[in-house]
């Protein structure tokens, strides 16, 4: 089977040529990602040597790259994450928010990442939180909701960038002091007006573009375009959380997707909007790196985001609003009986694949390959001297 990291060792350096010398500092942190895919858990990177408790057979496996723009090294990453935020899930009806923005800002976004996709997630985190306030169901109470950055459609070769929010039903009401005294519901199918929302966030955005100097770079009439933002009832949000998660960990294709690479070409499967049938993609193997590479992010920008009481400086904590929840609902004596459904485990430990035993690390190698770290990379210095 071809995967991503295939396709990227075949076609990357092709990519890489083509990049401008000196490599500008944007431009570093790609270089870095498409020169370290390929060698995920192929040993060039070292290896882990495991013996079973059972038998005492030894397995050996390579070091994975633990790049979160990997397809190959993601999946337990996934399901880690999909753990840990469904702990975090309230017994209560959920929302799922997506706002998106014209090919005209986007572009502009593209070209300045780091500003752009803060500015992204601050007019958005900021009209989800203005919005509410202003919702009466909502009066009084403060929301927690997270957002999950998002730079792709279906077709990995297009740019769409966007944010995902899951946002509970809901909000904490507080006394004068913040002190969370007790859970407020909205109606299960309605959360904001959805046309406040729209033009809040319009404006909010223009503004924060305006505050790191990248207004003025989107054309004027991008601005009297839709901005489309959706919002959608989602019951228990756990299949928005399954839907959200593989995306965490990766980038753009997952490797199920990828149908064949050769010394030309890559051909990769996509579902177009509104169809039910997959269709088979066939492009040139450097145009499937580039569009790929559009979707590294800038190096430690953080992605996924937490606001309000979900963040991790509130003054509420988790805990205490569960319980607040709990009786809002009527379940504590049923929580308390022990009798409650307990969260699915996701992530197992590693098997022996001879008997089935328990696996123990017995060495951890590392052999690191030597990556471009500090500018210019001399990996990309082609004409120089």
């Amino acid at each position: 089977m071809s995967t991503l990291a295939e396709a990227i060792a075949k076609h990357g350096p092709a990519y890489l040529a083509k990049l401008p010398d000196p490599l500008p500092e944007s431009l570093y942190q790609v270089a870095r990602v498409i020169s370290l895919l390929p060698f995920c858990r192929t040993g060039a990177l070292g290896g882990v040597l495991y013996r079973c408790d059972g038998c005492g057979q030894t397995h050996w496996t390579g070091r994975s790259c633990g790049n979160r723009h990997c397809a190959t090294c993601g999946h337990e990453k996934s399901q880690r994450w999909i753990e840990k935020h469904q702990k975090r899930l309230l017994p209560v009806h959920h929302f799922f928010v997506t706002f998106t923005v014209p090919r005209e800002v986007g572009l502009v976004l593209r070209a300045n990442q780091r500003e752009g996709y803060r500015s992204l997630f601050d007019a958005s985190a900021q009209s989800i939180r203005d919005v509410g306030a202003a919702t009466k169901a909502l009066k009084g109470c403060k929301l927690g909701y997270f957002g999950v950055l998002h730079t792709w459609g279906r077709d990995p070769l297009v740019y769409h960038p966007h944010i995902h929010y899951i946002i509970p039903g809901g909000g904490v009401k507080v006394d004068e002091e913040g002190a969370a005294i007790g859970w407020q519901s909205t109606p299960q199918g309605f959360l904001f007006r959805h046309g406040t929302l729209v033009r809040v966030y319009k404006a909010k955005l223009a503004d924060e573009l305006r505050r790191c100097g990248l207004y003025d770079s989107v054309p004027r009439e991008a601005w009297k375009k839709n901005f489309v933002v959706d919002i959608e009832a989602v019951g228990n949000a756990w299949g928005s959380l399954r839907y959200l998660a593989p995306y965490i960990h990766r980038v753009a294709i997952s490797d199920k997707r990828i149908v064949s690479v050769t010394d030309s070409s890559v051909s990769y499967t996509v579902t177009p909007t509104k169809a039910k049938r997959t269709i088979e993609r066939n492009v040139k193997g450097v145009k499937f790196v580039e569009g790929f590479a559009q979707h590294i992010l800038p190096s430690g920008f953080q992605k996924v985001r937490h606001y309000g009481w979900m963040s991790s400086n509130s003054a509420i904590r988790l805990d205490e609003l569960q319980l607040l929840v709990w009786m809002h609902l009527g379940w504590v004596y049923w929580l308390a009986s022990g009798h409650a459904p307990q969260p699915e485990r996701l992530v197992s430990e590693p098997r022996c694949a001879h008997c089935g035993g328990d696996l123990r690390v017995v060495t951890v190698s590392f052999d690191p390959m030597p990556l471009p770290r500090g500018p210019p990379p001399a990996a990309f210095q082609r004409r120089a001297n």
